[in-house]
C-alpha cells in the first residue's frame, strides 16, 4: 500500500501505512527493551500495540451517532461507552513510588516551557504509539495515563492527576483557547468514571467546533479532529492554560529562543517549496486561518499562504507593507510562540461562493459557470459539522448527488436526500479509499481535501 498523501487535517505522525509503522518501531522516542520497567515495550510487542492501534483507528467516531445496521461499523473516534475508559493513578513523583518527590504546586516550582515544547512533546508520544497504563511509567518518567501524559506535555516534576492539574493552571474560555492549553473534566464524585483530560492542538476551522487533541487513552496515545469540548461529558470540560507558559507571562524572549529560528524571507513567497512553508501553513491553520485552504497546507507557496498570513497580520491591527501577505521575523516570531491576536472567525473562505437560490432558502453554494479559458470552480467546503450524524441540510444532498455521479452510488437504497445517513458515510469512505488514503484519513466523512477532489 502506497502511502497516504494526505490527511484531512494537519497532516501527523501518525499515519498508519507500513513504511510509517516501522518508522514508529524504530523511533528514538521509543524506549529500549532494557526499559521495560518504566512502561517501555519490546520490539516485537510494541509493533502488536501498533497494530491494535491501527485497527482501532479504523473503526472508532464521533458520540451521539444515528442507528446504523448492526454490521455497520462505529464512527472514528468515539470511546467505547459512554465515558472514555481512562482509569488514572494519583498523584505520584516521576519513575513511580521510588522516583524523586514531586515538588508542591506552585508558579515559583513550575518549570517554565513554551507552547512550542508542550506540542512537541506531545507528538513524540503519539509517534512512539506509548500504550496506555495506569501503573505503567514511559522511559521519561511520566505515568501512561491521560493525566501523565499531561504531566509529561507540561515538563510537571511529578505525575499529576485530574484532580490537581488544575492548580498548574489558570482558567481560560473558550475564546482564549491556543495549542498547548487543556481541556480538562475532574469527577470528584468517581475520579475513574469519565475523568479525562486532554491537550489542546488548535482548532481544525473557523467554526471552532472541532479541535486537533492530543490524549492518552486506550489503546494508545493518539492525535485526532475531537468535537469541542469532548464526545462525551462535553458540558463539564474546562479549559486551562498552564502557569508557566513563557509565551504571554513576560518571557516571551525565552519561548522564542526554543522554537524554529526564522529562516528568513527568501523561504516564503511565489516559488518556494520548502518544509518551512507546511510549517507556516499549520500554524496560521491553529491560529484560526484554515477557511483560506481548501486542502494542505503544504510545502509549495500558494495564495491560500499568502492570504493566511495577511490575516494574521491585519489581525494584530497591521496594515499597509506590515501586512502584506509575507511572513517577517515579527510574523514568525508571534507564530512559533503562539504570541498576538488569532484570525477572528468568520473570514472569508477560500473560494468565493455564489449567493444562495433565491426559493430554496440556505442551499448549497453554486459553481460558477465554465469558460474555455479556465476550469469549473469547485465549491468551497462548507465545513466538517454539516455532515455528521443527525445533520440534514442541502450539502448533504449535493455530496451524494456527486459520489452518485462518480461512481460511489451502490451504497444508496434510496436518495440521496438531505438527511446524513450510513450510506453516504460509506459512500464517501469508500471514494477515499480509492484515493488510496487508510485509517483516520478514510472515516467517512468529507474535509476540505475530500470534497475537492470529488467536485474536481
Amino acid at each position: 500500500m502506497e502511502t497516504p498523501v494526505f490527511e484531512e487535517f494537519d497532516p501527523a505522525s501518525d499515519c498508519d501505512c507500513p513504511g510509517c509503522v516501522h518508522g514508529r518501531r524504530v523511533s528514538p522516542y521509543s524506549p529500549s527493551p532494557g526499559s521495560a520497567r518504566f512502561g517501555g515495550r519490546p520490539a516485537a510487542r510494541r509493533a502488536l500495540v501498533v497494530a491494535a492501534a491501527a485497527s482501532a483507528a479504523v473503526g472508532a467516531g464521533p458520540a451521539g451517532s444515528a442507528p446504523a445496521a448492526s454490521q455497520a461499523p462505529a464512527p472514528p473516534g468515539v470511546p467505547e461507552g459512554d465515558e472514555p475508559e481512562t482509569p488514572q493513578g494519583g498523584t505520584a513523583p516521576l519513575h513511580g513510588p521510588g522516583g524523586q518527590p514531586a515538588k508542591p504546586p506552585s508558579v515559583a516550582g513550575t518549570p517554565v516551557t513554551t507552547r512550542a515544547e508542550i506540542i512537541r512533546r506531545a507528538r513524540e508520544w503519539v509517534a512512539a504509539r506509548v500504550p496506555y497504563s495506569m501503573s505503567a511509567y514511559w522511559s521519561d518518567g511520566y505515568r501512561q495515563d491521560c493525566s501523565g501524559f499531561v504531566s509529561m506535555a507540561w515538563h510537571l516534576p511529578g505525575n499529576e492527576w485530574t484532580g490537581t492539574l488544575d492548580q498548574y493552571g489558570t482558567r481560560i474560555s473558550k475564546e482564549e483557547l491556543q495549542p498547548g492549553d487543556i481541556l480538562l473534566f475532574h469527577n470528584p464524585a468517581d475520579p475513574q468514571k469519565g475523568s479525562h483530560v486532554v491537550l489542546f492542538g488548535g482548532w481544525t476551522d473557523y467554526t471552532r467546533s472541532y479541535y486537533i487533541a492530543y490524549e492518552e487513552t486506550r489503546p494508545a496515545a493518539r492525535r485526532q479532529a475531537t468535537p469541542y469540548a469532548y464526545w462525551s461529558h462535553s458540558d463539564s470540560y474546562v479549559a486551562y492554560r498552564y502557569k508557566g507558559l513563557a509565551a504571554g507571562g513576560g518571557t516571551g524572549a525565552g519561548a522564542e529562543a526554543s522554537a524554529t529560528p526564522y529562516p528568513g524571507r527568501s523561504f516564503f513567497g511565489p516559488g518556494a517549496d520548502n518544509a518551512y512553508v507546511t510549517q507556516l501553513g499549520r500554524l496560521l491553520v491553529a491560529r484560526g486561518a484554515a477557511p483560506f485552504y481548501v486542502s494542505g497546507p503544504g510545502p509549495r507557496w500558494s495564495d491560500a499562504d499568502r492570504r493566511a498570513t495577511q490575516a494574521f497580520q491585519q489581525a494584530q491591527g497591521w496594515r499597509g507593507s506590515d501586512a502584506d501577505g509575507l511572513p517577517g521575523p515579527g510574523t514568525w516570531r508571534l507564530l512559533v510562540t503562539g504570541q498576538g491576536k488569532d484570525v477572528e472567525a468568520g473570514g472569508p473562505p477560500a473560494t468565493p461562493t455564489a449567493p444562495p437560490p433565491a426559493t430554496g432558502g440556505a442551499g448549497p453554494p453554486a459553481t460558477s459557470p465554465s469558460s474555455p479559458s479556465s476550469p469549473p470552480r469547485v465549491p468551497a467546503f462548507p465545513g466538517r459539522n454539516l455532515f455528521r450524524p443527525g445533520a440534514h441540510n442541502a450539502y448533504v444532498t449535493q455530496l451524494g448527488r456527486q459520489l452518485v455521479k462518480k461512481g460511489f452510488g451502490r451504497y444508496y437504497a434510496q436518495g440521496p436526500g438531505p438527511r446524513w445517513t450510513e450510506a453516504d458515510r460509506r459512500a464517501v469512505e469508500a471514494f477515499q479509499r480509492a484515493q488510496g488514503w487508510r485509517g483516520g484519513a478514510a472515516d467517512g466523512h468529507p474535509g476540505p481535501e475530500t470534497w475537492r477532489r470529488l467536485f474536481s
